[in-house]
């Protein structure tokens, strides 16, 4: 038995009522399998709303496309358990050249938005001229760029397609996340170069020489620099493009950020002196306004290219939304807009979802800021994180109830700054969406 998609408007897909008592024991065994506790959590596993899970195991009405992945994620035959109407709501053919409607099946080829954009993906979004400018800029001797934006703005996305370019130019490229070290790592700053250096060397496939060249009688930073001068360097015989992203994570360990920001300073003002010094490119990302104590002449922050990674305007999420396959004018663009402005990660969610008819877009601006909306997850995770740093949660509740902007500590609003909950202006912190407004008002 083969079923089309349903077209827009149509009744959708329903568990056959005879079936129902067999995808729910179903659904316990795959969240036995899975180790989850309850159904809200194996549903986030799936990458399902919890509302739309529910609704599977009550016989009522979802999308074929979410139907199917439901089916699979319990193992289970979608068709045989499928009951579809017989006569399917046929829309009317819209009268307005203005009015836009949605695909009329559902592209499950569409992968859940999660980490760095693919550098093969479609749907990464260029934000003219800045990538161009990096490309060129990353080519020159000595280069050192900083991207900076909060979290989840596509840092990451564009860094790595830095490395890619500069792999194009013919560098041996080494990306590095500070979320890779453990915490041991940053005991000190001997302990924190020894695993920088390793890491570098074995990204690069090169021998572990630390020991040879991890000198006593030298300062540590030193001993990182002839590391790189005399070993990593040579070896390798091309240019060497690092990029170090989270650095923001650093900041917590005062007595390792300001000389290990001050190496990669003299490092890059090394390409000027020293021929060797010139084939070292460095790409540094990181979320936040630089707010811990620095010597100016020994930062990495006010110096090379810099690159302020803005939101998503109008346009790209008009184009977006097409990738999408999504028919959208301006009056959903609009729509979204309003709830999410145009961050990329809750953007490429909502598409995500939309596209899948997992929700639709009045349904998704009813409940986005809800336990039951496609964000849950999202906004669980930030009042996690909050709530290890009470006197961010204290400020964020304060900033959501205001309805004007709210003076803060240079430490604190650039620390919401840097989780994406706030935008700074000239009088004050705002809220840097109304999802996070609606949100937090109720903590």
């Amino acid at each position: 038995m083969t079923i089309n998609p349903e077209p827009i408007g149509g009744l959708g897909f329903r568990v056959r009522q005879d079936c129902i008592n067999k995808v729910k024991a179903a659904r316990k065994t795959a969240m036995m399998k899975m180790g989850k506790k309850n159904q809200e959590t194996f549903a986030y596993a799936i990458q399902i709303a919890p509302s739309t899970l529910s609704s599977f195991l009550n016989g009522k009405n979802v999308a074929l496309g979410t139907f199917q992945q439901i089916c699979q994620s319990l193992d289970l035959n979608w068709e045989d358990i499928a009951d579809r109407p017989n006569n399917p709501i046929t829309p009317p053919v819209p009268q307005s050249s203005t009015t836009s409607i949605s695909i009329l099946s559902p592209d499950m080829s569409i992968k859940y938005p999660e980490g760095p954009v693919a550098l093969d993906s479609n749907f990464y979004l260029d934000r003219s001229p800045k990538e161009q400018d990096c490309y060129r800029e990353i080519s020159k001797h000595g280069a050192l760029i900083r991207i900076k934006a909060p979290e989840q703005r596509g840092k990451t996305s564009l860094l790595i397609r830095i490395l890619y370019q500069a792999q194009t130019n013919g560098d041996r490229t080494v990306y590095i996340s500070l979320k890779e070290a453990d915490n041991q790592c940053f005991t000190n700053l001997d302990k924190f170069l020894r695993w920088f250096c390793a890491t570098v060397s074995r990204k690069l496939k090169l021998e572990n020489r630390l020991d040879e060249y991890w000198e006593d009688d030298i300062s540590c930073n030193m001993r990182c620099e002839t590391y790189f001068e005399e070993y990593i360097l040579p070896e390798i015989g091309q240019p060497l493009t690092l990029g170090l992203d989270e650095v923001d994570r650093l900041f917590a360990y005062p007595d390792i950020y300001g000389d290990f920001f001050g190496l990669l300073r003299y490092l890059h003002e090394e390409a000027r002196r020293e021929n060797i010094w010139q084939k070292f490119r460095l790409v540094l990302a990181h979320s936040t306004e630089i707010y811990v104590p620095l010597d100016i002449n020994r930062s990495p922050f006010n110096t090379g290219f810099p690159v302020d990674l803005p939101e998503f305007n109008s346009q790209q999420i008009t184009d977006l939304a097409q990738k999408h396959q999504l028919n959208w004018g301006e009056k959903e663009v609009t729509q979204i807009m309003s709830m999410i402005g145009g961050h990329p990660f809750l953007v490429r969610l909502a598409l995500y979802h939309i596209a899948r008819e997992d929700v639709s877009l009045d349904n998704f601006l009813q409940t986005a800021a809800t336990d039951s909306g496609i964000y849950s997850k999202h906004l669980h995770r930030l009042m996690s994180a909050l709530e290890k740093q009470p006197e961010l949660l204290a400020a964020m509740r304060e900033v959501a109830k205001l309805n004007r902007p709210l003076q803060l500590s240079a430490e604190i609003k650039f620390k919401l700054q840097a989780m994406g909950l706030v935008k700074i202006t000239n009088d004050g912190v705002i809220p840097s969406c109304e999802l996070y407004r609606q949100y937090f008002q109720n903590f």
